[in-house]
């Protein structure tokens, strides 16, 4: 049969075509059941929009200029709703209408896309008890105990970073901060996962890894965002294109995990030592492989994290030199050598470091996105059971629910000019912003699907209780670090504390001269969000990726010599 363009076969096909295309149009505007919300016009038809954004990197951007736009609650795609309110987030006081901390609510199903060998980790389990049994693991591998083992190991590594950049000051060499915080951290979670010395600070034979990360946390985020991207299998396009990678990343893991387990367990402070009792244990379903998928997991989730908060701290620093000179002042007056900066209670006592850190969480989150998130399947099963609202709003079955993190961080209403990197905010304000500020601050999500690594705003590295007037990270109680162990986090917190109170120490530091001292700015006169010159740029790839600062480092009198190895 002819089925050529003059068939009438065709003209019906078409209007058949048509037909369909106005009814998903209509339905999708007028008929959805959250067709009352606003959103863009393409948002409301297909997550290609939210897909489009999440290719540029720009997607927590454009979601809060969405929500600028539109009002305080977004419809960002056909079935997702974005919040920007505290009672989304979690409520004051818990309130049950709230997002994170909600025993009706799991991860999103969309995280399931991102499992890419079968196994699961902490980050995309989406069952219950599974992810239960797996924050039990990670609270036995980095126990607050286990930290204090782990110290001693996470100070060599900075000293280490400390001797470059040592070195690059006598060169009178620019140091491009991001890329050697990334280097840093990397190193610390070799140590960490497997015990093993990737020496990513010092050659470059292993900086593929981090190439293969930034890859995978691309393609997670695409797929999460847009989910036709993973039924049209775009990951095995993905794959075949980098099969040489992929094959490389494999030996090296395959190096990692054979290079431990040929030696014994106790060898080093290491997840493997600290959790293979645990593991062993005849109560638990988590076997050995299974504990160094998850030591996988570590790499983007403490590593990534971590040189975020390092190189925004720096930027911010280096561009605001009232804050610089007055933690300056703080560190210098409160240790007599490098040495004794370590974690414990003169560390903790520095207050305005724990102000300057928070303030460049809230700037840059390392995580600034929107983490979905959607009741159990059996909530909407319970027929004449209590509906499910998020800050009074019905959530009909089928839709994700989150709070843009960037956006909370800078609503007017909870930080007053929320562009502008004051540190002070969180010790000069009165009691009640102060409230609203902690209850609004979540650079790392929150609940109990959310990261397992969230330091206690009122305990931190050695587990000491500290001033509550101004805590230092995430407003949980304290039975959380009795509960969870709190771990990739209070490694990324206890980091960051340490490389800028020992940089800060050994070293001046200022702004590379000419363009290079630009990197990681915006740039006047831009509209998508990238206009305001003294914002640390990030890129959204689930976690963050970005550039710079450039700064030129001058050592501090005779200090050096305590740093170098050839003194």
């Amino acid at each position: 049969m002819d089925l050529g363009t003059g068939h009438p076969l065709t003209g019906c096909f078409a209007l058949l075509l048509l037909a369909c295309s106005f009814t998903f149009v209509v339905y999708r505007n007028y008929l959805h059941p959250l067709s009352k919300y606003p959103g863009p016009a393409l948002a409301r038809l297909s997550d290609a929009y939210a897909g489009f954004y999440t290719f540029y990197g720009n997607l927590h951007l454009r979601t809060y200029l969405d929500l600028q736009r539109y009002g305080p609650v977004l419809r960002s795609g056909p079935n997702k709703l974005v919040f920007k309110s505290i009672e989304a987030l979690q409520g004051e006081r818990c309130y049950p209408q709230n997002i994170y901390n909600n025993d009706r609510i799991t991860k999103s199903h969309v995280y399931g896309l991102t499992v890419a060998s079968g196994k699961p980790s902490l980050f995309n389990v989406i069952d219950k008890r599974h992810h239960r049994e797996k924050r039990r693991l990670i609270g036995h591998a980095i126990s607050d105990k286990s930290l204090r083992a782990f110290e001693p190991t996470l100070i060599d590594q900075i000293d280490m970073f400390l001797q470059q950049l040592l070195v690059a000051s006598r060169q009178s060499k620019a140091v491009e901060m991001s890329e050697r915080s990334k280097h840093l951290g990397m190193d610390i979670v070799g140590f960490l996962s497997f015990g093993y010395p990737l020496q990513m600070l010092t050659t470059s034979d292993n900086h593929f890894i981090m190439r293969g990360l930034k890859i995978g946390a691309f393609q997670a985020n695409a797929f999460m965002q847009w989910p036709l991207l993973k039924k049209l299998g775009v990951q095995h396009l993905m794959i075949y294109l980098g099969k040489k990678q992929r094959v490389q990343y494999l030996r090296a893991l395959q190096n990692m995990i054979s290079t431990r387990l040929a030696q014994g367990r106790h060898a080093k402070q290491d997840l493997f030592s600290f959790a293979a009792d645990y593991v062993d244990s005849p109560k638990n379903e988590i076997g050995t492989s299974e504990l160094f998928g998850e030591a996988l997991f570590f790499f983007p989730a403490a590593g990534d994290t971590t040189s975020t908060a390092i190189a925004a701290l720096f930027f911010y620093l280096s561009r605001n030199p009232e804050v610089y000179k007055k933690l300056a002042q703080e560190i210098r007056s409160s240790f007599r050598n490098g040495s004794e900066i370590r974690s414990g209670p003169r560390l903790q006592s520095c207050r305005y470091l724990r102000a300057c850190i928070d303030e460049a969480l809230r700037m840059t989150p390392p995580v600034a996105g929107t983490l979905w998130r959607e009741p159990y399947a059996n909530e909407y099963k319970k027929g004449g059971g209590e509906p499910f609202t998020v800050d009074g709003h019905v959530i009909p079955p089928g839709t994700q629910v989150g709070v843009s993190i960037y956006a909370i961080h800078h609503e007017e209403a909870y930080f007053p000019k929320p562009f502008l990197f004051r540190p002070e905010r969180w010790l000069e304000s009165d009691a009640e912003t102060l409230k609203w500020m902690n209850m609004a601050f979540c650079p790392f999500s929150l609940g109990s699907r959310g990261c397992a690594g969230k330091s206690t705003r009122q305990v931190i590295a050695d587990g000491l209780e500290i001033n509550t007037v101004h805590p230092p990270l995430l407003h949980l109680k304290i039975h959380t670090i009795a509960n969870w162990t709190n771990g990739y986090l209070l490694v990324a917190y206890m980091e960051t504390s340490l490389v800028v109170a020992k940089t800060i120490w050994y070293f001046d530091f200022k702004i590379d001269g000419g363009d290079m001292g630009r990197s990681g700015e915006g740039s006047v006169g831009r509209k998508d969000g990238r206009g305001r010159v003294d914002e640390f740029q990030t890129w959204d790839s689930f976690g963050s990726t970005h550039l710079g600062p450039n700064l030129v480092f001058e050592p501090r009198g005779e200090l050096w010599r305590e740093i170098d190895t050839k003194a």
